[in-house]
């Protein structure tokens, strides 16, 4: 039987796409019958502290040589130190979801140091594996690995087709108020500001938003989400709806017809994924790996923290139902192409295994 120990920084039941995705492999493993151990580590991340240099190098040192082990990025990417004392005597994998220099707002010498660690974190290990194409360019752009890393993208769960894209699909959904759908943790990276001030914009308020997402990552950044919902006057237009477990999450892609992903970068971007599965066109920036993952005619791309051209997209979707009714035929079409997750599990099991073969 197969053993694993697997790495995370904080609580592993997390509703990130990184950690979602953790979790998705782990079970996917298990179904394969391998025995996997998920640590999550105390302490700060991915701006480390004291603890969570103690904790890795604890849970390290507690494993017997040989051992194969997979860190999470973001717990292991500031982390050079207390990782290489047992590169010789681990079998290590560094899962990367993105790198952490690519965070939105930090400033140059973080960034600096960041990439710097990462760069020898990622030399401890015997290999990477990252969740993107865009991601294993983007190693080599920063200049954090020469080494080809092993790209297993993300699955997805077979999901029902929403209600409201029946009623759409069917013509029996003109004239009733669009309901879109922003997830993703309240940070600055997600760009649920960028959003708001477009929606300000919009002449037509024949629509309402759910904000989905833990405000916990960044406090801050969440209240002034909250105050900037009240600013622009659009307390009856946005509800803001925190973390939501997986069936309610389920319900309100049910009650959807657009999905809108505003983020300044992301790593993959599972919420295209997820809202494909559902046959749910979308709008997104082209941040990261967002202009590969959403397909062209399921989807309307604009730049990143570009206000005016995110705003002039609703305007588009508002304005047009022949463009409603078409990228919703298209996200539809694209349900069949999706990656499964047992596929993931069994790319993953075999990169683990049998490093640099496919």
């Amino acid at each position: 039987m197969t053993t694993l120990e697997f790495i995370v920084p904080g609580d592993p039941q997390q509703r990130t796409g990184g950690y979602l995705y953790d979790a998705r492999i782990v079970s996917e493993l298990r179904q394969q019958q391998w025995t996997v151990n998920v640590t999550g580590l105390e302490g700060q991340f991915p701006l480390v502290d004291k603890v969570a240099c103690q904790a890795m190098s604890t849970v390290l040192e507690r494993q017997p040589d040989q051992t194969r082990v997979v860190i999470d990025g973001l717990a292991l990417g500031n982390l050079p130190d207390a990782v290489g004392p047992h590169a010789k005597r681990l079998d290590i994998t560094a899962l990367v979801h993105h790198p952490l220099a690519d965070e939105t707002g930090l400033d140059k010498a973080t960034r600096q140091r960041l990439t710097e660690h990462e760069r020898q974190a990622l030399h401890h290990c015997r290999q990477i594996i990252v969740t993107s194409r865009f991601t294993a360019r983007r190693l080599v752009e920063l200049g954090l690995t020469e080494r080809q890393a092993r790209v297993i993208e993300p699955g997805v769960v077979p999901a029902r087709i929403g209600a409201r894209i029946t009623e759409r699909l069917a013509g029996r959904d003109d004239g009733l108020p669009e309901q879109w759908l922003c997830v993703g943790s309240l940070t600055p990276r997600k760009g649920q500001n960028v959003l708001l001030d477009a929606l300000a914009r919009l002449d037509s308020r024949a629509w309402h938003l759910k904000l989905v997402g833990s405000p916990d990552r960044d406090p801050v950044f969440a209240e002034s989400i909250r105050q900037q919902i009240d600013n622009l006057d659009l307390t009856g237009q946005v509800s803001l709806l925190g973390e939501t477990e997986a069936d309610g999450l389920d319900q309100l892609y049910d009650q959807a017809t657009l999905c809108v992903v505003p983020s300044w970068y992301e790593g993959y971007g599972m919420v295209v994924t997820e809202s494909l599965a559902r046959g749910l066109p979308l709008i997104t920036t082209t941040g990261g790996a967002l202009t590969e993952t959403v397909p062209d005619n399921a989807g309307l791309k604009v730049p990143p923290g570009d206000i005016d051209a995110l705003s002039n997209a609703l305007k588009r979707w508002l304005g047009d139902s022949k463009l409603r009714h078409s990228m919703t035929m298209q996200a539809l079409a694209h349900r069949s192409s999706l990656p499964d997750w047992t596929s993931a599990g069994r790319q993953f099991a075999r990169a683990v295994i049998e490093p640099g073969r496919e």
